[in-house]
């Protein structure tokens, strides 16, 4: 069992040929993705019904005109659903296409290749399945690659690929440019917060930065498989780039399933654990999962920022009185891995 990244990666397996031999054709499901009570868990929302998940517009948040009233569309987002769709974000859209590209040509690698880079006993960087304790050993219907991104002088270059040939350096400008969008956000953030933005952005700045590829294969028990278990990200802050339009990420509010369906160019962004602590609770940090799809295959690039205060995961100054004690950056993490294999949720203990 491996030390938390984030909230998803408890563990890491091996993918075996035999588990490719499943993905590849899933007539008969083998037991350890059987999952079909916790698929039916929670009601989804009906098409039928009206609903939108919060979208945000990184170009009305940087003009002077329609700043405010999108800052506060912003901090709505953040408060009441913990996720929103980022368009006009400036990402440039070659970076983006070209990690989309280099994570679909990577997923399409015969699995000896793939292995290159398999995850190591005792691990979490690399190729392989994640899967959570709390689901007493269930695996999830995905496949992943796992690498530490910043800072740069720890990453495992061992476990970035090689092939494809364009892999490394469609990864790294990515990176680079996550960091650039997070700083960006955080400063609209600080104003609805109406802290320091310096306060903020410095417990994100010079701080690990991790991704994750994930792929879900079509699957013919779409109703009794899990993409991703579901979770909140015990992380920061999350930037999620969906690789295709295939839908498959749901959002729990009030007790019921909303499914977030891609957005041609936008990114989906969602509070963490971290920043839920930093803003004293005034930002949630949601739970959510995906599903398989029958006929089409998903794959979506994930970056995971952390952060803390001088080695400290506490609430900001300036947001009333600690809802939230102070704990250990490396404590956090430890008592994190603990109450995700207990299936409980640490950030709750947390609480004053």
């Amino acid at each position: 069992m491996e030390r938390v990244v984030d909230e998803v990666v408890l563990s890491r397996a091996e993918i075996t040929d035999a588990t490719a031999a499943t993905f590849a054709d899933s007539t008969v499901l083998p037991d350890r993705y059987a999952r079909p009570d916790e698929v039916r868990d929670g009601v989804v929302v009906g098409d039928d019904e009206n609903y939108e998940v919060p979208l945000v517009d990184m170009a009305r948040l940087l003009d002077p005109d329609s700043s405010e009233a999108e800052t506060a569309k912003l901090g709505s987002a953040c408060r009441d659903w913990g996720f929103f769709q980022l368009t006009n974000h400036g990402v440039e859209e070659s970076v983006a296409q070209d990690m989309k590209d280099s994570t679909t040509q990577f997923f399409r690698l015969p699995l000896d290749k793939k292995k290159a880079v398999a995850t190591k006993a005792g691990g979490f960087e690399g190729f392989g399945h994640h899967f959570l304790g709390a689901s007493r050993g269930k695996l999830d219907w995905a496949e992943s690659l796992v690498l530490k991104t910043q800072l740069m002088e720890e990453r495992s270059m061992e476990f970035w690929p090689a092939d494809p040939a364009a892999f490394r350096s469609s990864l790294d400008k990515y990176s680079l440019e996550m960091s650039k969008l997070t700083s960006r956000l955080l400063a609209f953030m600080a104003s609805d917060l109406g802290v320091e933005p310096e306060a903020l952005a410095g417990a994100f700045r010079g701080k690990k930065q991790t991704v994750a590829l994930h792929h879900y294969p079509p699957c013919q028990h779409p109703d009794k498989v899990l993409g991703i278990t579901p979770h909140h990200d015990g992380l920061g802050l999350t930037l999620l780039l969906h690789v295709d339009d295939t839908p498959g990420l749901q959002v729990r509010r009030d007790g019921r399933w909303f499914p977030l369906d891609p957005l041609p160019g936008a990114l989906v962004i969602n509070v963490g654990d971290m920043l839920q602590i930093l803003t004293n609770g005034r930002y949630k940090s949601p739970e959510h999962r995906v599903l398989a799809d029958a006929e089409r295959g998903r794959a979506t690039a994930v970056v995971f920022q952390e952060a803390c205060v001088g080695g400290m995961v506490r609430p900001l100054p300036g947001l009333g009185d600690a809802r939230y004690r102070a704990i250990e950056y490396a404590e956090y993490f430890e008592g994190n891995y603990t109450a995700l294999a207990e299936g409980t949720r640490f950030v709750d203990s947390l609480q004053i």
